[in-house]
């Protein structure tokens, strides 16, 4: 079968060929049909990175179809249709034991309406439900989320499906702004047309943002991370999600006076129960992956879209690899 694996040096992207990996008695083992590239963690932490990279990190948002169980596999079937928290892989094996409520699942069944292109969403949306839950946001409080990639679009759609707050979005790139604003976003605003402080405090009459997520990472962060700190209203929260800066966040103890600091989510959080309620928001339509989904590459072609993530974010958001174009 073939993986997607990164030996030593930067963007070097490589199909290998392995062996058929064997469930073992409490697995199961899927096929793949489509798999989604979260660019935040998969490029900054893996494809621009000189060293070489697990190949069991490499991904974490597929589904397919199970194509074989361990014998003591209780609730799964050969045939079924799945999500997985798994790498990039023609074929990946899971446990299939009901886990703690912190872990979660890594595995869990489709409904019927919930199709392979909206699938591979499932751990990302999973992770959206926890970090949104954590922010306890009411209904009168104003929400600036820094970055809309994947994960600050989920968010903002999490947040929006449960009427949760007055909703501003912040990018640099225009067609993300414009996929926030069709998704649910109150407000949206250009950080590259201009002082993106001063516009928040614009649109909050000069008290700043009740909670300003920074879900930005990468190379942008440190910079981001500046101007969100300037952003929160006194007693307001600062939610810190995203990753791979490779530079020290820049925390400011002035601004952060009064204020509350929290990264990801609490470590009591219940990840089976968001892993559920992310299924339900992906069936009933409230996370639009339609509109997110960008590009479509086949699996042999991997490595081009790895470098169009890297090379042309304004160009592409949910970039999904097709393994088996037959089953979707």
């Amino acid at each position: 079968m073939k993986r997607v694996a990164k030996p030593e040096g930067r963007f070097n992207l490589v199909l290998e060929e392995v062996p058929l990996p064997k469930p073992g008695p409490h697995e199961v083992r899927v096929r793949a049909v489509r798999s989604l590239i979260s660019r935040g963690s998969e490029l900054w932490r893996r494809y621009v990175r000189p060293e070489a990279i697990d190949p069991q990190i490499m991904g974490y948002s597929m589904a397919g179809l199970v194509d074989a169980v361990g014998p003591q596999v209780a609730g799964f079937a050969p045939g079924d249709r799945v999500a997985v928290s798994a790498p990039h892989a023609q074929y990946v094996v899971r446990d299939a034991r009901e886990p703690s409520p912190q872990a979660g699942p890594s595995v869990t069944l489709l409904p019927a309406e919930l199709d392979f292109d909206a699938a591979p969403f499932w751990p990302l949306v999973t992770s959206a439900v926890l970090w949104t839950d954590a922010e306890e946001i009411r209904a009168e409080d104003s929400v600036v989320i820094l970055g809309q990639g994947l994960v600050g679009s989920l968010m903002l759609q999490v947040a929006r499906s449960g009427a949760r707050g007055r909703l501003i979005a912040l990018d640099t790139l225009p067609p993300r702004l414009a996929i926030a604003a069709a998704v649910g976003a109150d407000e949206v605003i250009d950080a590259g047309a201009g002082d993106p402080v001063a516009a928040v405090m614009q649109l909050t009459d000069g008290q700043g943002a009740d909670v300003v997520v920074y879900a930005v990472g990468g190379s942008r962060g440190p910079e981001a991370f500046a101007q969100a700190q300037r952003m929160v209203a006194l007693g307001g929260l600062l939610h810190v999600v995203g990753l791979y800066e490779d530079a020290p966040l820049p925390l400011d103890s002035r601004a952060i006076q009064r204020r509350r600091l929290l990264g990801g989510a609490p470590p009591h959080a219940n990840r089976s129960e968001a892993a559920k309620r992310a299924v339900d928001l992906l069936a009933s339509g409230q996370i639009d992956t339609e509109r997110m989904i960008t590009h479509h590459f086949p699996y042999t072609e991997a490595a081009d879209a790895f470098r169009l993530l890297y090379q042309h974010p304004d160009q592409a958001l949910g970039v999904e690899l097709d393994w088996d174009t037959a089953e979707a």
